[in-house]
């Protein structure tokens, strides 16, 4: 069973999906999600706190800044703009695909864990997430 999903981004940050996924699911066996995109992530990270995404963007921002940086001069791919190579480097850094088991039509997540689409462009993008449910064979 496969199927994707459509994520609107605004620009950077974390745009949670866990709800549509968790819709989606049925069984139990594992879905695998992966973004077709090189310049966007997926994370399993905590849905409780709004603080905590704000912090692990402003890390990643800091961590990987812009090519207008001084510190990023040495990049040579800036043509697609400022954020782009740094979008890049994020999503080579970061998970672009998850696997998350699936338990009598529920995934089997912490509690305060969420699904999210890491948005590392600074201009909204429509972000394209695969995903496929392999069933085991004793539900």
């Amino acid at each position: 069973m496969h199927t994707s999903f459509l994520i609107n981004t605004r620009g950077p940050g974390l745009y949670e999906f866990t709800r549509d996924v968790g819709a989606w699911v049925t069984g139990t066996g594992v879905v695998t999600l992966m973004v077709q995109h090189t310049s966007a992530s997926l994370l399993i990270q905590e849905n409780a706190d709004p603080e905590v995404q704000v912090d692990l963007q402003n890390f990643f921002h800091r961590l990987v800044p812009p090519t207008t940086d001084a510190s990023m001069s040495y990049l040579t791919h800036t043509y697609e703009g400022p954020d782009d190579m740094p979008a890049h480097i994020k999503a080579s850094l970061l998970p672009t695909s998850l696997q998350i088991p699936v338990i009598r039509g529920r995934m089997d997540l912490g509690t305060w864990q969420g699904i999210y689409v890491f948005e590392h462009r600074d201009r909204p993008h429509r972000r394209h997430v695969s995903a496929m449910m392999l069933h085991s064979e004793t539900d």
